[in-house]
């Protein structure tokens, strides 16, 4: 069996917000789970992160203010993101799936493990397993 080693590599991006933060967890989960989620659909799982719910007028009317788009667009995403188990709903109230939510008001160190599913062996010329 071939030995792997391990690569580390360190990033360091510097955001305006706690929004920014969240949209780029959420855009990062989205990639690395092939996901396949817009721009519009991770803003409203990063901001209903951090707002704790999308449930109420005055919290939906904020995100249409804040991204310029309309209720509809909010009830269709919510929709989507519902059925991928993304979305939860709680006591009437839309949340999202506890177990991706952080908290965005302090800094995030992430760390992403990326392995292989298989182990390989190597074999030589002759086809015998070294």
């Amino acid at each position: 069996m071939k030995n792997q080693s391990i690569v580390v590599q360190t990033l360091k991006k510097s955001l305006n917000d706690e929004y920014e933060l969240a949209e780029k967890y959420y855009s990062i989960l989205s990639a690395l789970n092939d996901l396949s989620l817009t721009k519009r659909e991770i803003e409203l799982i990063a901001f209903t992160a951090i707002k704790g719910n999308i449930s109420y007028a005055n919290t939906r009317s904020e995100f249409c203010k804040k991204y310029d788009t309309t209720t509809a667009t909010i009830n269709n995403i919510v929709s989507k993101l519902k059925k991928m188990n993304i979305f939860k709903k709680y006591d009437k109230r839309i949340s999202i799936n506890p177990a991706i939510v952080i908290d965005f008001k302090k800094n995030l160190n992430l760390i992403v493990k990326l392995e292989y599913e298989k182990t390989f062996e190597e074999v030589n010329v002759e086809g015998e397993d070294n």
